[in-house]
């Protein structure tokens, strides 16, 4: 007879709403046989009593319904972001609070590297914390104007890199004219490259290239064991290329026994066709495994708000600056929507401006004229300026939305005095309207865009709080109860999964976060603060490190 383990509890959270509440849970085979009392769950016969967490309250593994793999990347690069933030490891690293901060960091960087070809690269940069002040190649040449240097914005929209990057891959040059590519009093690009197109051909010289990264076994690895420390049991990797190379790679390495985390790894529309795009999506759905999805495709519409280049309707950008870029032609997302459609292909689409949700709501409807859905479950990713007409075409499209709410933490108080204006940042990312229209609601970090912790992001939706401490569109907070779902069901349902995650309760996978506070005591001003213990991952139990 196979053993049933039961474990005891301080408290278990199971987002079940016919029973919400446990002392115990019963798992055999990585599923969960039941939550309730222990003469209850003795009915599934021989067991073993397990008390490790019985000072501990357990909720459904956390998902992160939009993250990156590249999270754990990065940590091999630089850090120049404004922000204090920890590695895999546990280790902080102080936020560089000026361009000149930025690149003195970067020149150390560069001088311990010991091949002198070896690019510097860093990430997390964040001008408009400078206000008017943009980082230029020259910035950037005082890390070095030997080596090429770049730097990824902390929206990964923009690339900042040297005179030595720009002559490496032919735009140090009069006469180029690109949306994406300024150009400076002397004629020449100023090193600010905005967008894919702008930055690929850059991107390869600073240590960028997308298909590496992609290929990266150590950033997966150190991946989960951010998972681990944040309570998440499965995370969205949103938007990779998917070369063979990296598949067999993540197969491999997410197929260990020991690794934690559930991966969902999304195709992006980028150097492909729209119908070689359905394919391929196909091709990577029959590859799928328990811990590795596949199949699922992610279109980018737009840029991002604080680097300007998103999509606004009238009356545009608050400071004036000019609208941003659009990173599809419409008629190619018309062709990936449809086909995406009658071929059975869930869609993931990138909007953060008004205007980019609405050219994709009106490509949707069209879509779904030619192809009829019950359950497509496309969703908008961010939809920071999604207003309360689009959330009702949306519910009407059967359409899901994933919210970006550590927005107001991180570039609140931008928003608010230079980007959008103080109405429209008091109503972005709007959680509380999204769930009174009835449109399936997730909230996310974008990791590494802002850190990996869903119980962070949780906070962030319940306070709407700026980093100087305002509260940004009160009537758009929404309740810890609500807050916990989108970070457990809520993430699942995007992601097609909730019939295997997403809440405690039989049949489903024994996915659980193990916490040190309850979230639902502690209070929704300290919710952030949440300490977790590790987590459990289909039966299998992962402690988090401690930090050094």
């Amino acid at each position: 007879m196979k053993m049933t383990t039961i474990y005891r509890a301080r408290r278990i959270l199971t987002m079940n709403p016919a029973r919400p509440e446990a002392t115990h849970v019963a798992i055999r085979d990585g599923r969960i046989l039941g939550a309730g009392s222990l003469d209850e769950l003795k009915g599934w016969g021989a067991y073993t009593l397990d008390d490790r967490f019985a000072d501990k309250v357990l909720m459904p593994g956390l998902v992160e319904g939009h993250s990156h793999t590249s999270e754990g990347t990065f940590w091999r690069y630089t850090y120049v972001g404004y922000f204090d933030r920890t590695d895999p490891e546990g280790r902080v690293w102080t936020g560089a609070n000026s361009i000149e901060a930025a690149v003195e960091r970067l020149k150390a960087a560069g001088a311990a590297l010991k091949d002198a070809a070896q690019p510097i690269a860093g990430w997390g940069l964040d001008p408009i914390y400078y206000g008017e002040r943009r980082c230029t190649r020259q910035d950037l040449d005082r890390a070095s104007p030997t080596r090429p240097v770049g730097v990824l914005h902390a929206s990964g929209h923009i690339l900042n890199v040297n005179t030595k990057a720009l002559e490496l891959c032919g735009l140090l040059r009069p006469g180029v004219d690109h949306p994406g590519i300024p150009l400076g009093a002397d004629g020449l690009p100023t090193g600010e490259l905005k967008g894919p197109e702008a930055m690929m051909p850059a991107s390869p010289h600073v240590g960028f290239d997308r298909e590496i990264l992609a290929c990266d076994e150590l950033g997966l690895r150190y991946f989960a064991k951010l998972c681990v420390r944040k309570g998440v049991t499965t995370a969205a990797d949103m938007a990779s290329q998917l070369p063979q190379e990296a598949v067999e790679m993540m197969a491999r390495v997410t197929g260990e026994p020991d690794f934690p985390v559930r991966v969902v790894s999304l195709r992006r529309f980028l150097s492909i066709a729209p119908d070689e795009l359905i394919k391929r999506a196909l091709e990577l759905r029959g590859a799928s495994s328990n811990q590795l999805r596949l199949g699922i495709v992610k279109i980018v519409v737009d840029g991002s708000i604080q680097g300007f280049s998103a999509r606004l309707k009238w009356p545009g950008y608050y400071n004036g600056a000019p609208n941003g870029l659009w990173y599809v032609a419409p008629e190619q997302l018309r062709a990936a929507l449809a086909g995406a459609l009658e071929h059975g292909v869930q869609i993931h689409a990138h909007t953060n401006g008004d205007e980019a949700t609405e050219l994709l709501l009106d490509c949707v409807e069209e879509a779904l004229a030619k192809h009829p859905s019950r359950d497509h479950r496309f969703t908008i990713q961010h939809g920071q300026l999604i207003n309360a007409a689009q959330f009702r075409r949306m519910k009407a499209l059967g359409m899901c939305v994933n919210l970006f709410p550590n927005h107001h933490f991180y570039w609140g108080d931008q928003h608010y005095a230079t980007t959008v204006g103080p109405e429209r940042a008091e109503r972005m990312n709007a959680c509380a309207t999204a769930l009174a229209t009835g449109v399936p609601l997730a909230i996310h970090s974008d990791a590494p865009v802002t850190p990996l912790g869903p119980l962070f992001t949780a906070w962030c939706a319940v306070n709407r709080r700026t980093a100087s401490g305002r509260t940004l569109g009160e009537a758009e907070r929404i309740s810890v109860s609500d807050a916990l779902r989108t970070i457990t069901l809520g993430a699942a349902y995007t992601l097609k999964l909730d019939h295997e995650v997403g809440s405690i309760e039989c049949g489903k996978r024994a996915d659980f976060a193990v916490l040190e506070d309850d979230p639902t005591e502690i209070g929704r001003e300290r919710l952030k603060d949440v300490r977790v213990w590790g987590t459990v991952q289909d039966g299998r139990i992962f402690e988090a490190p401690k930090a050094p």
